[in-house]
């Protein structure tokens, strides 16, 4: 057994065994935005075997300034499309399938035909996380939910955590009453800022937060799947 010339490096370092358990696993991410684009990389770049995208938007000249598919070649294109075609320059062992949807109540389950080992919510429509949470609460399918990255200056206050002991963001707030209005007693695990949100007139973002925040993401991931400590 053998390993591909562009893993050998990740190879010295997790293990042969770990990388073929790698190989071997499917992860969904819903968003292919700032943090979920970073997500997307980095589990192409760990050996993951497959990929599920979902995303809905095409590339917009705003996007250009944090989104890791946004370029002056891609605007106008489909993220998913895009986002397949950068993976598949960067793994062509990759299997990737696209969703080219908005999430919701009717297409959730075209999404879910497969045993999927993770997921990743990294979109950022109240209504679709909420029925993401739930979906994956219910069949207890290993979620991490990202919350808001805009209006955020300092990614060295990222952290994965509880979403019960999440603090100064506006959209884990939404989330936690989400889950006590249903009675939902589960934790969820989540990626947050503590950083108090900057008042702005619009979403305004930088390129660091919602990348490390996809870096965080993509790095736990990776250590659930092989559950290796380091």
């Amino acid at each position: 057994m053998t390993t591909p010339y562009n893993f050998s490096r990740l190879e010295s370092l997790i293990g042969l065994e770990n990388l073929e358990k790698l190989k071997n696993k499917t992860v969904l991410i819903i968003g292919i935005g700032g943090v979920g684009g970073y997500v997307c990389e980095s589990l192409a770049r760990s050996g993951i075997g497959k990929i599920l995208l979902v995303d809905f938007d095409k590339v917009e000249v705003t996007n250009i300034n944090r989104q890791i598919i946004a370029l002056n070649s891609t605007i106008g294109k489909k993220k998913v499309d895009v986002m397949k075609k950068r993976l598949q320059d960067i793994n062509d062992n990759l299997d990737i399938e696209c969703f080219d949807i908005f999430l919701d109540k009717e297409n959730i389950e075209s999404v879910f035909k497969e045993k999927i080992d993770y997921v990743v919510d990294a979109c950022d429509t109240v209504s679709s996380k909420k029925i993401l949470i739930h979906k994956c609460l219910e069949e207890k399918i290993p979620l991490i939910s990202s919350m808001g990255t805009a209006k955020k200056l300092e990614p060295s206050l990222l952290e994965i955590t509880s979403i019960k002991k999440t603090i100064n963001d506006p959209l884990a707030r939404i989330i936690r009453k989400y889950m006590k209005d249903e009675e939902n007693n589960q934790d969820l695990t989540v990626l947050s800022s503590t950083e108090i949100p900057k008042k702005t007139k619009e979403l305004a973002s930088n390129s660091f937060v919602p990348s490390v925040a996809g870096l965080l993401i993509g790095d736990y991931v990776v250590k659930e799947l092989i559950k290796k400590e380091f």
